[in-house]
């Protein structure tokens, strides 16, 4: 039976997946220099780690202490976040990237043998300069395709106001 009405998939997306691009930094320009992608190269599956950083946030530690303002000289209420050791913001790191890299395909090491998409393969990845770079740019393009959809669809009047509403909430996801 087929229902009537707007139909969506409510399971978690695996991401998307992108063709492997080589990637070089121009010393002249400053800037990074993006090959396109050769063919029978790897892939990468890569969804927004919105989910996982909201998670983060929302676990951290708030702390809220008196102070004296001196030029008032009452005592005030002053909040922040507690400050985070090196170990924990480095598993944190971590985290982001084993959720953000969902899959890997035709990755070989230097022997020839398959690189598996297991967290301990996908943080040795992250340290190499080529494939951090190549996974920042596959996360602007995801964060800029989703900016285009809402830009096509706010240009009929029904959907500009929604759009005004939604769009800086939707800059922030990568």
């Amino acid at each position: 039976m087929v229902a009537k009405g707007v139909i969506f998939d409510i399971e978690e997306s695996q991401g998307d997946w992108f063709d492997f691009f080589e990637s070089k930094f121009d010393f002249e320009t400053e800037k990074i220099i993006y090959s396109d992608p050769k063919p029978n190269t790897g892939k990468v599956c890569i969804r927004s780690a919105q989910k996982v950083v909201t998670e983060q946030m929302s676990n951290r530690k708030k702390i809220s202490e008196m102070v004296l303002n001196p030029k008032t000289r009452q005592m005030e209420r002053i909040e922040y976040f507690q400050e985070k050791s090196f170990e924990e913001k480095q598993t944190e790191t971590e985290d982001r990237i084993d959720y953000m890299i969902t899959g890997l395909k035709d990755f070989f090491d230097i022997k020839g043998k398959p690189i598996e998409c297991t967290r301990e393969n996908k943080i040795k990845l992250s340290k190499v300069p080529m494939f951090d770079r190549f996974i920042a740019k596959c996360i602007e393009l995801q964060a800029n395709g989703v900016l285009e959809k809402m830009e096509k669809e706010e240009k009929t009047p029904a959907n500009r106001r929604m759009a005004r509403r939604v769009r800086p909430t939707m800059r922030g996801m990568s």
